[in-house]
């Protein structure tokens, strides 16, 4: 056994002074005030004075790279850094090489993960315009949703069959996660572009290219498709204001159909930092407009946006060189995300409960998942140390992602993870790694 006491736990909108006590993976009991126990003497004791308990956050959206383009990231790399970040649980998504748009290919996801990974894993099968036999075969208790790409990025999974949208709608009972920016709209943009700058279309035009108005006509679209069937619809990082006139707040998050998430860099950057980071924040979708970020914000805080997650996508320092057109689009993030968002609760932006809501038991409750994402008796214990006077800075030197950079290069955060559980075995401690525990598959109610 292990009890953590003395902790501030943050859980189900509230905040107090208790303590946790852990059996084997799961949460035995957990406990509020200060009180003595009559413990086992084999029990290990940690006190966390001073210090926040969170649930493990649940990132519901990387791109580990393996197979295929594990140069960039791989399932051990990637998943020991977002443990160190406080991340005890990942969805990966399909544009792998090869792309895994089939059960086998899906299947030898898991398998590499139950070898490598430190944390909990599900992989959203990808969509093509012709794989609908193989998404019929998917046992939902075992995977999480679909994904799609209503808009094309990194991989070429640009799904634009009309009869087949309408049958993955229609026909595919599980959550359909969409990627959406119109690709019409952007070759248009691109065009005017080239016409008035050249080929070497600098980053600061990259949000005017992939515009508010292609996301808002692509995500419209999803919307009008999944209102038409009764589809469950879940709308990955969502990137302008005008978007948020698809959402509402006016429904519990278990009642609703159409969901959406939005990733920290569009919670933190705006277009006025491409001047000063160039391609590093170089995303699809692209970091918009002050006025964009403050919506997102305002949409996390009244339940518009009911998920916050990071868009993990590692590239080499080398992919991200050139101008608008060349450089690859993406970023690491999920050693960085957890800290990030503390540090806007700082800031004012959001409160400690409302980060934990969006990155611990939003993503539990939208993607159904068995016993996690809540410090509840039952559950497995996913669990998370913060020192919030803990200060750092991010350098090389401190990084963990495989491709060796962070767009936090240089910004001090003043909370620091000190520990994370998976599944009742500490995996981080410190600044150290227990290298013998895996993270296990998730399972779907």
């Amino acid at each position: 056994m292990q009890l953590i006491k003395n902790a501030t736990i943050v859980n189900e909108g509230r905040t107090y002074l208790g303590s946790v006590l852990i059996e084997g993976e799961r949460i035995k009991a957990v406990y509020e005030g200060n009180q003595s126990f009559d413990i086992e003497e084999s029990c290990i004791i940690i006190d966390a004075k001073g210090c926040f308990l969170f649930p493990g956050v649940i990132d519901d959206q990387v791109h580990f790279r393996e197979p295929g383009l594990t140069h960039k990231g791989d399932l051990y790399t990637e998943s020991k850094a977002a443990v160190a970040g406080g991340i005890t649980s990942f969805f990966e998504m399909p544009n792998t090489k090869p792309q895994a748009t089939t059960i086998d290919l899906l299947e030898e996801k898991y398998i590499l993960a139950s070898e490598k990974s430190f944390a909990n894993y599900s992989f959203l099968m990808g969509v093509t315009n012709d794989n609908l036999a193989e998404l019929k075969k998917i046992d939902s208790r075992k995977v999480a949703g679909v994904k799609m790409f209503m808009g094309s990025s990194t991989g070429n999974m640009l799904v634009d069959n009309l009869k087949t949208l309408n049958e993955v709608f229609s026909e595919i009972p599980l959550l359909i996660v969409t990627h959406c920016e119109d690709e019409t709209i952007i070759k248009t943009n691109i065009q005017h572009y080239k016409e008035l700058l050249g080929e070497n279309i600098p980053v600061k035009y990259h949000p005017l290219i992939r515009s508010a108005e292609a996301c808002y006509k692509s995500s419209a679209f999803a919307v009008d498709l999944a209102t038409k069937y009764n589809s469950r619809l879940h709308l990955f990082h969502l990137s302008s204001e005008k978007e948020m006139s698809l959402l509402t707040s006016n429904i519990p998050l278990k009642e609703k159909r159409i969901t959406s998430e939005v990733c920290v860099h569009h919670l933190w950057f705006s277009d006025t930092d491409y001047e000063k980071y160039g391609n590093k924040i170089k995303w699809n979708p692209a970091i918009k407009s002050a006025s964009d970020r403050l919506a997102l914000i305002n949409a996390v805080n009244s339940n518009k946006i009911d998920v916050i997650a990071t868009d993990h996508a590692p590239h080499l320092l080398s992919e991200k060189e050139g101008s608008c057109l060349q450089a690859a689009s993406g970023g690491p993030l999920v050693q960085h995300s957890l800290v990030a968002m503390l540090q806007l609760v700082k800031q004012g932006e959001f409160t400690l409960e409302k980060v934990i809501e969006k990155m611990c038991h939003a993503p539990a409750d939208l993607f159904r998942i068995e016993k996690r994402g809540y410090i509840r008796p039952g559950y497995f214990a996913d669990l998370v140390i913060v020192d919030p006077n803990k200060s750092w800075t991010v350098s090389t030197e401190n990084i963990l992602y495989k491709c060796g950079w962070s767009p936090f290069e240089g910004v001090q955060f003043d909370a620091s993870v000190l520990k994370t559980w998976v599944n009742g075995k500490m995996v981080f401690d410190n600044g150290k790694f227990d290298e013998t525990v895996r993270g296990q598959r998730l399972l779907f109610e």
